[in-house]
């Protein structure tokens, strides 16, 4: 069942979606060679904390960390360790945020140092594929209108979604009905409505779309070791348009 939120409850997931912003603007900054996912993931508990939220993902399923960090192939769910950033390195940054029992979700994927253009490009499809999904959030549209945009712009730029790992509604729990996929005919799906909030969130590989978990059970990585983007918004569907949740700019 998709739950609509009023604009009571959607304050509320923009309050957390603002401090996943904000501590996503400080990680960023903080992406330089020789830094560890650990202290990434210290810096990201301590933002939250301090800005009276809590973290979403630590201990949710079992996952033992705070940030959700990403390194290169690796597509979702890295576990934070003492793996050090590298030149040429691409971190995909995914975190959770909980005030007053809503959440806020988004990720960004930032580059280490000096990257290869080609790598600097998959990033950019990427992010670029987010806003031609939100774009579609408006009120009368199908979900796959959303799903559609992405894969389109994805594989125009010769690139692969992810299919293994979708979006979702998002509000007192952090995965809610529907499933938002990264791939999907247009038209298809239930029609979208003032109140909906949902957390698109496409992954891109550069090779093929298989992925694999490792050992520890969360990570995923592609299977022909190309390297992965993720990125991320938050988004509550309006009667004037899509307003993203986790933007200090507040809408599209």
């Amino acid at each position: 069942m998709i739950i609509l939120k009023s604009p009571e409850e959607t304050g509320k997931i923009k309050r957390a979606g603002r401090i996943v912003a904000e501590v996503l603007k400080e990680l960023k900054e903080q992406v330089k060679l020789g830094v560890t996912t650990l202290d990434l993931d210290q810096m990201a508990e301590e933002g939250i904390r301090k800005r009276g939220g809590q973290p979403a993902f630590k201990g949710y399923r079992g996952f033992p960390a705070t940030l959700c960090a990403s390194i290169n192939e690796e597509v979702v769910h890295g576990i934070p360790s003492k793996r050090a950033l590298r030149e040429g390195d691409i971190i995909g940054l995914d975190l959770g945020a909980i005030v007053d029992g809503y959440y806020g979700d988004a990720a960004i994927t930032v580059p280490v140092g000096a990257v290869r253009p080609e790598v600097l490009r998959l990033i950019r499809i990427t992010e670029e594929s987010l806003y031609r999904g939100i774009d579609q959030m408006r009120v009368g549209n199908r979900l796959s209108d959303i799903s559609h945009a992405v894969q389109s712009h994805v594989e125009a730029a010769g690139y692969s979604v992810v299919k293994d790992f979708v979006g979702h509604g998002i509000g007192q729990s952090l995965h809610e009905e529907p499933q938002l996929p990264n791939f999907g005919k247009p038209g298809q799906g239930p029609r979208l409505k003032d109140g909906m909030v949902l957390a698109l969130e496409p992954m891109v590989n550069m090779g093929k779309d298989g992925v694999r978990l490792l050992s520890d059970r969360w990570t995923a990585v592609t299977e022909d070791g190309s390297f992965s983007a993720h990125f991320e918004h938050t988004v509550a569907i309006t009667e004037t348009g899509p307003v993203i949740l986790t933007a200090d700019h507040g809408s599209v």
